[in-house]
Order: C-alpha cells, then structure tokens, then sequence
C-alpha cells in the first residue's frame, strides 16, 4: 500500500483528496495544523469505511512543527510515496499590489510558497526512499504568468494578488525542484483544483470539491511513466 501526505487535509479539497485516494487504496496520512480537527477528519472517513487514513499535525509555516510531522512519520512508514503540497491561505483582503499591505503578502508566501519548500525539504529523505516518488504542488490559474498576460483577458484576480503571486512563485518551485530531479525517478508537478467552492474563496467557487480534487488525485495515480515538471488542471496542461 503507498503512503501519501497531503497538508491542509482536514477540510475542502485537501480532505476530498483523502478520501478519494483512500478509496483507491492509499494510506493517507491527513495533514492538520490543528491536532483535533485532523482527528474530526479521520474519524468522518473511518465513518465512511476508510481504515487507511490517519491524522498528523503539521503546521506548515512553522519549521519546528514540520520537523516534528517529519519525525513523526519517519517513526510509522519506511517510505514516501506521494506528498500534496496542498495547504494554502487566501490571506486578508482586498490585495492590490500596489497598495496591499506587506505583512498580510508575507504571511501568505508564509504557508503558500515557504510552507511547501521546507515540507518537501524536510520529506525528501522519505519520498526517495520510495520506488516512484511524486510530488504535486497545489497552485492555481491566478498564478499562471500566461494567463494574467493574454491578450482581452477580462477575469478581475485584482482582490487575490498576493495569493495569486505567491501561486505564481510555488509554479516557479515547482520548475526548479523538476529541473534539479530531472534524472532521476522524481515526477514533480503543479496542478490546479480549478475555482472550487472552499472557504478559501467565502465558497463562491463553481466546482464542487469532488471535482476539484479529481485533476490531483488523476495526477498523484498517474502511471510510473508520468509527466513531470508540468503544469495541470482539470482539461489538460496549463500554461505557465
């Protein structure tokens, strides 16, 4: 059975990614920043017949929490298999980078950009002890430089510039981190939810959690041959 760990697993997409991979047969360990919620997480999938999930708290913005998490699991599994890099922040608004404030920019790249290098850092001595490590970086289209740029683009991301920036940066490491494992058994990408209905966005999203979590439980299951260094959605590749 293949270990995953998603961060920010006990509510909206990270949990529906739990249970979808539990189904398929995963042991998911469902990262929370706080202990209690991620047992409420658990014991809703074990209501639903799922065995093969557990809790770890993990607050990815704080080093010693990360480090603990590490510990933690380096004390129950002998390998890595997956790692979702999925807790986020939208962090306050409105976020115009012109006038937004920089404390509230620098807590979002907190958890959105710093949050995922020190846990990928931090569970890299695991995941390459797996035969085929994947690791999956949750970003979003706010962040796609290609789509903000085109031509006519009428979407108004003007209230989400800091996460959409911070979005942009996590593509970045996402590239980076490829490039670095490009020879090696390392499949590393970014995948995008699409605009789902989470209290990230006050639920004012269009797709269902269920549905959002498809294009990352597609891509976390792909084959041995899959891609890497890309970036996914719903419809296919994204561009950066």
């Amino acid at each position: 059975m293949k270990n995953v760990l998603i961060t920010g697993a006990n509510k909206g997409i990270g949990f529906e990614t739990a249970r979808q991979l539990a189904q398929l047969g995963y042991y998911v360990f469902l990262g929370s920043r706080n202990r209690d919620k991620g047992e409420d997480a658990v014991q809703r999938l074990r209501g639903l017949g799922l065995a093969n999930v557990e809790a770890v708290e993990i607050d990815v913005a704080d080093m010693h929490s990360v480090m603990a998490a590490r510990v933690a699991l380096e004390a129950r599994i002998d390998a890595l298999d997956i790692l979702i890099n999925n807790a986020a922040i939208a962090g306050d608004q409105p976020q115009k980078i012109s006038t937004g404030d920089i404390a509230n920019l620098r807590n979002v790249f907190d958890t959105n950009y710093f949050g995922a290098i020190q846990v990928t850092q931090q569970f890299l001595p695991l995941l390459k002890k797996s035969r085929n490590p994947v690791i999956l970086n949750v970003s979003s289209e706010v962040g796609s430089l290609s789509i903000n740029t085109r031509p006519g683009r009428k979407d108004n991301w003007d209230n989400y510039n800091a996460y959409g920036s911070s979005k942009t940066a996590l593509n970045a490491f996402t590239v980076t981190l490829a490039n670095e494992f490009r020879n090696t058994n390392f499949r590393i990408n970014s995948v995008t939810p699409g605009y789902t209905a989470t209290d990230l966005n006050q639920f004012q999203g269009i797709k269902t959690v269920e549905e959002g979590a498809r294009p990352i439980v597609r891509l976390a299951t792909n084959s041995e041959d899959g891609p890497t260094m890309k970036f996914f959605g719903e419809d296919g590749e994204v561009a950066w």
